[in-house]
């Protein structure tokens, strides 16, 4: 393993972290994300909900539907695992690489982290609310 990258993802583009955090995967370096329920999705906070209240409605004649969790921290990891190509081995090791929680462990409080976002100006909607409303 190269090395280990902790993300403190407060108001962090969710869009934007997925990708880092996957390129960054795919490399070989593990990735820790913390506060994940606090990073947010721009845009309309009605079409965003709508957008994923639809996904999880969606079913086929035989299927049982994509399975989307209420947890913020597993929306953010589905969200990430959306950008790799996990069912391919190097795409399967990249996404076991990634860890996603809410809040920050103890483990993790004195250690050095990226600040991956600043404060926005556009309408936005927190992972948390999501999970919450959906």
């Amino acid at each position: 393993m190269v090395g280990e990258i902790i993300i403190d993802a407060t108001n962090a583009t969710l869009g934007r972290l997925a990708s880092y955090s996957a390129k960054q995967a795919l490399q070989g370096k593990k990735i820790i994300i913390l506060n994940s329920e606090k990073s947010i999705i721009t845009g309309n906070k009605k079409f965003i909900i709508n957008d994923y209240q639809e996904k999880k409605r969606r079913k086929g004649s035989m299927q049982s539907g994509p399975v989307l969790s209420k947890l913020p921290q597993k929306l953010v990891k589905r969200t990430i695992r959306g950008m790799l190509h996990h069912r391919t081995g190097r795409g399967r090791e990249a996404c076991k690489r990634i860890l996603c929680f809410k809040g920050i462990p103890e483990e993790y409080k004195d250690k050095k982290m990226i600040k991956a976002g600043k404060e926005k100006h556009t309408a936005f909607i927190t992972v948390r609310e999501l999970a919450r409303l959906m």
